[in-house]
């Protein structure tokens, strides 16, 4: 399955030590240069040195996406991170793009992309029993990673 993804999903699941659930329901993740940046894995920060290993190990590979003219388009809209991961995914005709940000999926789903986020990862994960609680996750993703959750959609998460 090729899979590519943006900052956001790759980062947060990082800091409250999930990111392992990636690997077991994707394998491999791919990104783009400007993910990588924004990743700042070079830093000491939350998260960082989890990337670091699952880069080290394989399981993350970086790519460079080709199409520039694409990604300076989307770049109007979009941030740089999302731009050339759309545009990979796109290059690659990936399964799956992993996207977090509003505009960033609505552009992908027009586009013909296939999208999740860390909150379908999350759901997938306690579906398949790899995740011990959804609650817990989604707390720690609210507090420790800072990740917003609109409250509707939280509520209908956690009924």
């Amino acid at each position: 399955m090729l899979v590519v993804s943006n900052t956001s999903p790759i980062l947060n699941l990082a800091i409250i030590n999930q990111l392992f659930l990636l690997q077991q329901q994707f394998g491999k993740i791919i990104i783009p240069k400007a993910v990588l940046e924004e990743l700042k894995i070079s830093e000491n920060r939350p998260g960082s040195a989890i990337i670091q290993g699952a880069i080290t190990s394989g399981w993350i590979e970086v790519q460079e996406a080709h199409d520039q003219s694409l990604t300076r388009l989307l770049k109007q809209t979009l941030d740089q991170g999302e731009s050339e991961a759309i545009s990979l995914a796109l290059e690659l005709n990936a399964d799956w793009i992993l996207l977090d940000e509003r505009e960033g999926r609505k552009t992908a789903k027009s586009l013909g992309l296939q999208v999740t986020g860390i909150l379908g990862i999350l759901l997938r994960a306690e579906q398949d029993g790899q995740l011990a609680s959804l609650p817990v996750a989604i707390n720690n993703l609210i507090h420790q990673a800072g990740f917003r959750i609109a409250p509707d959609l939280l509520k209908r998460i956690l009924e």
